[in-house]
């Protein structure tokens, strides 16, 4: 049977990005993300439901993360579910869901607007899951080729270039 494990959220930070760094040199990223939903109930009434979601991080996308964002600020999250389980001092077993970053776009202006897009777009490179330094996504933010530019002879053959 075949398995598929992607999650694509936008939404909000929930706090400011917490950074910490291994002693082997791996940078993790923790930060909650809120996920606004906006829908009519069977008498028509507007409702807004927000999940709240934890997101790890790792290796360059943390730092970028850690260094760009900040409570508040929208984000474009690409990853996989994780199942963290623990027990508590007290012996209770404890669990929860958390993605995994795989991907990221920072979304909105430099002061957090809400329009257009601002960087980000790395994806990891290593084949094992996901978890070690990204990169540039080169296919995306690449310039189209610019055209050859020919000298002119005269003041009648000038082409202009307006790139608006």
């Amino acid at each position: 049977m075949a398995n598929f494990n992607k999650v694509f959220l936008m939404g909000n930070l929930t706090r400011e990005p917490e950074l910490r760094v291994t002693p082997g040199g791996l940078s993790i990223c923790k930060f909650g993300l809120a996920v606004n939903r906006v829908f009519s109930d069977r008498e028509g009434n507007k409702k807004e439901e927000t999940t709240f979601v934890d997101i790890d991080s790792f290796g360059k996308q943390a730092e970028l993360i850690s260094k760009y964002m900040t409570k508040g600020r929208p984000i474009f999250v690409e990853g996989r579910l994780r199942l963290d389980q623990w027990e508590t001092n007290t012996g209770d077993k404890r669990s929860r869901m958390v993605v995994v970053l795989d991907n990221f776009q920072f979304l909105g202006g430099r002061e957090g607007g809400q329009g257009g897009q601002g960087g980000g777009d790395y994806q990891s490179s290593s084949e094992d899951g996901g978890d070690n330094e990204p990169t540039r996504n080169p296919e995306k933010h690449s310039p189209p080729p610019r055209p050859a530019s020919k000298p002119a002879s005269s003041s009648d053959d000038v082409e202009e270039d307006v790139p608006f």
